[in-house]
Formats: structure tokens, sequence, C-alpha cells
């Protein structure tokens, strides 16, 4: 009777577990993309996303418009756009995004791209490594709203503290990320936090 009461007991708490961490997630990373929370920082940090030969595509230039529309609010004076490029590809993210903010009348000497990663973690870990970077650190970081808390949390384990702005328009955006999104960023923040550098395998890369 005894070790049926154990055992009961046992199965009860891992059920318990294997519901309420989860749902934790999942609400942790739905409130995080409601609460904009935004501050003046050193600087704006536009997350890579899909570009077409040069061309930024949906979700980058959603993250790209939002940029513009708080370095136009003077948030922060220097912008760093992140992401690689992928195997064959002619331009980086970083650089197509670069172009992008310099063709809508960003000054060129405000803008660093830093072309290296092709996912949130080592997108981060390439940014923390760039020269004179060392002096930054309060950052804004632009991407999707479901996106943001892992993105957050991955800048804050490289020494960085970060807000987070997220898109507005697109089909990453609240109105059209639907809940399969929400329940992805969910899983990679929970394997990131279980798991650290051993769950960036997740592929985290949008078109």
């Amino acid at each position: 009777m005894f070790l049926f009461k154990f055992a009961w007991k046992f199965i009860s708490f891992l059920l318990l577990v294997v519901l309420v961490i989860p749902l934790w997630a999942i609400g942790k990373t739905w409130y995080t993309a409601q609460n904009e929370t935004i501050r003046k920082a050193d600087a704006i940090v536009i997350m890579g996303a899909a570009q077409l030969d040069g061309r930024p595509g949906e979700v980058l230039e959603a993250r790209l418009k939002e940029s513009l529309r708080i370095y136009e609010k003077g948030f922060a004076t220097k912008i760093y756009t992140l992401g690689a490029g992928a195997p064959g590809d002619r331009f980086t993210e970083a650089a197509a995004s670069r172009s992008y903010l310099i063709s809508r009348g960003v000054r060129s000497k405000s803008i660093t791209a830093v072309a290296k990663g092709r996912d949130t973690f080592r997108s981060i870990e390439a940014l923390s490594k760039v020269d004179g970077v060392k002096s930054i650190k309060e950052i804004i970081i632009v991407t999707d709203p479901y996106h943001c808390l892992r993105s957050m949390t991955m800048a804050s384990d490289f020494g960085f503290n970060a807000t987070c702005s997220p898109t507005r328009v697109g089909i990453a955006s609240l109105e059209e990320a639907g809940f399969r999104y929400l329940l992805r960023e969910s899983g990679a923040y929970l394997a990131y936090l279980t798991l650290g550098r051993r769950g960036i395998h997740i592929s985290d890369h949008v078109t």
C-alpha cells in the first residue's frame, strides 16, 4: 500500500511538471509579446530573417520598419543589423538590412552589419564580439513579438540589458502570427533554459 501511494504521488508530480512548465513558458512568451517596455538605449539590434537576393523578405522588412520607427523617435543613435546568408546566397541578412535602412535615410556610419549567425544565439554571440560593442550595455532588440522573450534572454546571457520593440505589421505580428508560432517560440525558449547551447539546434529562421 505504501509503495502504491508513493508511486501515485510520484506520477502525479511528474504529470504536474509536464503540464505546468510548458504552460509557464507559453504564458511568459505571450505576456512578453503583449507588453512592450522599451526605453532609450545605446543601440538598436535588428534580428535577421530571410532576404531575397539583397531584398528583405516580408518578416525582415517588418522588423526594419519597426527599427526605423524607434530610430526616428530617438530611442538610440546606433543600429546593428544581424544575420548571415544561407549557403549560396550573394547577400547576407545583415547587409540587406543595412542597405534597406540607408536607402531610407539612415546614415551609413550609424549602422553596423554583423553578418554572422543563422540563429538567434549565434547572431547575438557574434554581436557580443564586435569591436567596440563592450561599451554598449543597453540595447533594444527588434524582432517578432513572440520572439522577444527568447532574444532578450539570450542577450542578457551575453551581458546586455535588453528590451524589445516587436513588429507591428506582417505575418509575424500579433494580429497575424498564429498559435503555432507561440508554441514554437515557447518550446525554443524552454529548450534554451534547460539545454543551453545544446538546445540551439532548434531552427528559428523565418522567411
